[in-house]
């Protein structure tokens, strides 16, 4: 007999997305995955899921994290070894997360993201006095600015304009994906939200630092959930960073 109760498809990976391009996966280097069994661990998890790249994007940030590409290329070839000793399929690239501060200087040479995208973030407590200065200066030099989880930035939530002030100036938006799902706050997931409605997010990366993350990540994409939310959204990690 038909049915009019027709049961609802679950989509239970996240192979629709396909690339990360933000994450901290890269073993003790920053506020990350803090050993190689570690790294290995997570990378299984993520290929399981439906990861088919993965773009490590450890934090430079003069005052906590004076990471530099002599201090993230040897461990990024370090861990490529490693996943490919372990039979692993997935691609391994590496970037950085600037943090977008006062001593933040467009200089060649930056570690970026395929086709000399830069992930810049900011405090998430303070807007950085001159970001609209640094950003014209990121493109002047050559690069493409792409903005780390601008949901989580406390001081745009009152004003939406900035989000629209940031496309205006060329920056890509790259949503955190446990934003939607509430992880950080229901404020960060109610910007989430609007900044989805507005069409204005360009990629999104799981900022994935810990075993919470992952733990999180994992219940939402193998029970369907964050397929339901955002899956239909057009991202462009595939196009732009494969």
């Amino acid at each position: 007999m038909f049915s009019f109760f027709q049961r609802k498809t679950i989509v239970s990976d996240i192979s629709w997305l396909g690339v990360d391009i933000h994450s901290h996966l890269l073993p003790g280097i920053d506020d990350g995955s803090a050993s190689m069994e570690n790294s290995l661990a997570y990378i299984h998890k993520l290929q399981e899921l439906g990861f088919e790249k993965l773009i490590c994007t450890p934090h430079i940030f003069t005052d906590l994290y004076p990471n530099t590409p002599e201090t993230i290329l040897p461990v990024l070839d370090e861990l490529k070894g490693k996943v490919k000793s372990e039979g692993l399929s997935v691609m391994l690239g590496a970037a950085a997360e600037y943090m977008a501060d006062s001593s933040f200087k467009a200089q060649p040479g930056l570690l970026t993201l395929p086709g000399q995208h830069i992930l810049i973030e900011m405090s998430y407590l303070a807007e950085t006095p001159n970001i609209n200065q640094i950003i014209f200066e990121l493109h002047v030099a050559g690069y493409k600015v792409v903005l780390a989880h601008p949901e989580r930035y406390l001081f745009y939530h009152k004003n939406f304009e900035r989000y629209e002030r940031m496309k205006e100036l060329g920056c890509l938006l790259q949503l955190n994906l446990l934003s939607v799902t509430g992880y950080y706050g229901k404020g960060v997931k109610a910007a989430a939200e609007a900044i989805l409605k507005a069409g204005l997010y360009d990629c999104a990366g799981t900022d994935l630092h810990h075993d919470r993350h992952l733990a999180v990540l994992e219940k939402n994409v193998q029970n369907g959930k964050m397929y339901e939310l955002i899956g239909n959204y057009e991202f462009k990690n595939k196009e732009l960073f494969t």
